[in-house]
């Protein structure tokens, strides 16, 4: 009952601790875009540097263990379950290959092969329930091994950016990239405070939906003995209250957000962060985190040129 609770994935844990919380928020959003885009059209190789680097920012990111000890446990086996599922999916049908002309006639030409059968498995006769012939080659592998990496880099690295960044530093952040747009009339102002809202409501649809199923864990509900019509009706009445709560608690965060500013949206320029760039004592810091990114661009860049 209190799992999404103990296993903040996603939610800002307030602290001091860590060289990532003190870290510009403009340039840890630019870091995720970088772990976010990066693993495109990118090979096994890299994707695991991505992992790798990812751990490395974790374990000397100066974060409490308990913040991040069940977040990436469930990460890590999530990602291994989708890899797992990823590697037994059909991938070794034969390739079609043109025999036209030779490959010696093409210099860097792509030729095609039979991938190298690691595993087999099967068939497996278990009686009323047989089972076909599982295969895991080459490409399985890859694939395996390509969606696992994926799945850890992309979660995991928001997740870093989340629990170590305010919700007001995130909506000040993405209000200073998109700047530029108000040039050509864009509400970036109306933007930024829905951005707010959002963040600031992610807690309270945890909450709520805590409340509900505590409530019916008191009151005994069996859905068994009420049968298929009446549990149908107990779920929606369930829906319904849930969808209440949710959007009168909205209501009450936008009123309370308004009514601090007499009447008016609050400005983004209210909630700049007191840690930015030029600050003394993390300048170094933001400098060497800059050095670094462009590093893994340029590598990046050459990788991507030399496939």
């Amino acid at each position: 009952m209190e799992f999404l609770r103990n296993v903040p994935i996603g939610q800002y844990v307030s602290g001091g601790s860590g060289w990532l919380r003190s870290l510009d928020p403009r340039l840890k959003f630019a870091w995720v875009l970088m772990f976010l885009i990066s693993p495109v059209l990118s090979g096994l190789f890299w994707r695991l540097g991505l992992v790798v680097t990812l751990l490395c920012i974790t374990a000397f990111g100066s974060l409490p263990w308990r913040v991040i000890k069940r977040p990436l446990l469930i990460l890590i086996m999530l990602s291994f379950l989708f890899g797992l599922l990823a590697i037994f999916l059909p991938t070794n049908e034969p390739v079609s290959t043109l025999t036209v002309r030779s490959s010696q006639e093409i210099p860097k030409a792509m030729t095609f092969s039979n991938s190298w059968e690691i595993i087999r498995i099967g068939p497996i006769d278990l009686g009323p329930i047989p089972l076909g012939l599982f295969v895991v080659d080459q490409r399985s592998a890859e694939l395996g091994m390509k969606t696992a990496t994926l799945i850890f880099t992309v979660v995991h690295s928001v997740n870093l950016m989340l629990i170590t960044t305010s919700p007001e530093d995130l909506m000040w952040t993405l209000r200073w990239y998109l700047t530029p747009l108000t040039f050509i009339g864009f509400p970036l102002e109306r933007l930024s405070f829905q951005l707010l809202l959002a963040l600031r409501f992610i807690p309270l649809v945890q909450e709520e939906f805590q409340n509900l199923i505590r409530s019916i864990l008191t009151r005994g509900v069996s859905l068994k003995k009420l049968g298929f019509k009446k549990s149908v009706g107990v779920l929606l009445v369930i829906g319904e209250r849930l969808l209440t709560n949710i959007l009168l608690r909205a209501e009450q965060g936008a009123d309370a957000l308004i009514i601090r500013n007499g009447g008016f949206m609050l400005s983004p320029d209210l909630f700049k962060p007191k840690i930015l760039f030029g600050h003394r004592e993390t300048f170094g810091l933001n400098i060497f985190s800059i050095i670094v990114l462009i590093g893994i661009l340029i590598l990046r860049q050459s990788s991507f040129g030399s496939l």
